[in-house]
């Protein structure tokens, strides 16, 4: 697709993308905005967040603004999701990125190291998808983008905690698919595996064969960008992909097939 289709081809529409102040998620962010939506970003440092809208506005043409707290309290979510109605009116496009769980071998975790990475991948999303479906249905258009695990299909070392989590992601989006693909609403998830950033580096740190073997599974023999996941995300966001729900959608460089 040539750049000038690429820049209108969301123009008009509004995002929320939790989790997006950095990462994987300000990769998605900024993807959309340069696709001509607005884009409401997440995150649950105010500082952080505040100055990555402030960056991804400069660096677009599109509104930017942010929602800094914790997604996983029902709360939060309500002001979030409440905010980006009173600014622009409407939520047509929902990336639940929001995540970030404590890798750890399972008999190493804690029960607070568990809830966190419940909280963070999983209640963030459900409450997410809660509070934004109703304005979706009202409007007979919705298009809401998961960012699960790989890990959840190849049972990746150390993962069992959080594919608990992300696997619950994977699995709402089955129901939730179908549920509301007669108000013209899909519901899908991208499932990328080891992502180069923040994340793998703090694993790297602590155990560099770790993630070694994370990367030897994948035939492409490396990482995944955080742009090749946002560029996922983006055609899922897309009227183009009106066809496409329920599914789990593997950008993994091959590390698993089918």
């Amino acid at each position: 697709m040539n750049d000038v289709r690429l820049s209108e081809s969301l123009k008009g529409k509004v995002a929320i993308v939790t989790g997006s102040a950095r990462g994987i998620g300000r990769a998605i962010a900024l993807k959309l905005a340069n696709s001509g939506a607005n884009v409401l970003i997440s995150g649950t440092n105010e500082a952080r967040t505040s100055k990555a809208a402030e960056e991804l506005q400069a660096l677009t043409g599109s509104e930017i603004n942010y929602y800094a707290g914790d997604l996983s309290e029902e709360s939060n979510v309500e002001e979030m999701v409440q905010y980006t109605i009173n600014t622009w009116g409407k939520v047509d496009i929902l990336v639940n990125n929001a995540g970030g769980g404590v890798i750890l071998p399972f008999l190493e975790q804690t029960s607070e190291t568990l809830k966190t990475t419940i909280d963070r991948n999983l209640w963030t999303t459900v409450w997410s998808c809660y509070k934004v479906l109703p304005y979706m249905v009202d409007a007979g258009y919705g298009r809401i983008i998961n960012v699960g695990a790989d890990s959840v299909r190849n049972g990746l070392w150390d993962h069992a905690a959080y594919n608990a989590a992300k696997g619950g992601v994977h699995a709402m989006t089955t129901g939730l698919a179908k549920e509301f693909a007669k108000s013209d609403i899909t519901v899908n998830t991208i499932a990328p595996p080891a992502v180069e950033g923040e994340l793998l580096d703090r694993i790297r740190e602590r155990d560099s064969k770790l993630v070694d073997k994370y990367i030897a599974i994948i035939p492409k023999g490396r990482a995944a960008k955080e742009e090749e996941v946002a560029d996922a995300v983006w055609y899922l966001s897309t009227d183009g992909a009106g066809f496409i729900t329920g599914q789990v959608i593997s950008v993994n460089g091959g590390s698993n097939m089918l």
